[in-house]
């Protein structure tokens, strides 16, 4: 029991707890399981807090230039980043994402124990390159620090991308990908994390680049997965 309490990563001790014990074959119910914690001195484990931070100042030379603009007319026209946090072998880690507007397709991602600029990087090499180095793209997030740190933005420059940020703590700004991380969560990322990060990288990228991509229903596409409505547009509109 010691094992699987210390495991847990939920502020719902008890009811995580009862969860686990019940996925093993016990049956239990919560308020036994807060009587043998209280019997046994047993009181949740928290993580820390993570580490990912937003500017603080406002960027007018990064003006909102998507302005909420997220329906596209075609692909590699308006992409959008942003970063979350996961649990992953006693630790926090760091996952960006970058993601193509036109059909909600995840077209790049990284993974790091580290939200630093680098991460964003990574992120967006990925897409870059999968999608055949495209030319005339805008490319928007948040006003996280990873985005407005001088080596992202010499890979804006470097890929001539027009960067743009949203308003300062206006999360509707970056709505696409607010929803994409709740789906990821809230559908697929165990309630007690991943045991170690391999296992992340393994089940995020999973879910990121098949299950979502290819799989998923996606109301913005009437129903159709991401690559499906995609190959279907580039069908309709005579593209290979």
């Amino acid at each position: 029991m010691n094992r699987l309490f210390t495991a847990s990563r939920s502020s719902a001790g008890s009811r995580t707890l009862m969860l686990m014990m019940r996925e093993q074959g016990h049956q239990v119910g919560r308020y036994r399981v807060r009587s043998l914690m209280k019997e046994l001195g047993l009181i949740c484990k928290q993580p820390g807090s993570h580490a990912y931070k937003t500017s603080t100042v406002e960027r007018p030379d990064i003006p909102n230039r998507l302005n909420r603009e997220f329906t596209p007319a075609a692909s590699n026209q308006s992409w959008c980043g942003d970063i979350t946090y996961i649990w992953a072998g006693s630790r926090w880690c760091y996952l960006a994402t970058v993601m193509d507007l036109y059909r909600r397709r995840v077209v790049g991602w990284a993974l790091s124990h580290r939200p630093d600029a680098e991460l964003a990087a990574r992120a967006l090499d990925m897409a870059y390159e999968l999608r055949g180095q495209p030319s005339g793209l805008l490319f928007h997030s948040d006003q996280g620090s990873q985005y407005t740190s001088r080596l992202f933005r010499q890979r804006m420059w470097r890929y001539r991308i027009t960067q743009s940020m949203s308003r300062r703590g206006n999360c509707w700004d970056n709505a696409p990908m607010e929803r994409l991380f709740r789906s990821l969560k809230t559908e697929w990322v165990p309630a007690t994390g991943y045991p170690s990060m391999t296992e992340a990288k393994r089940d995020i990228g999973d879910y990121l680049m098949n299950y979502d991509n290819r799989q998923r229903p996606h109301q913005h596409n009437d129903g159709l997965p991401p690559v499906q409505a995609e190959n279907r547009s580039n069908l309709l509109s005579g593209i290979s």
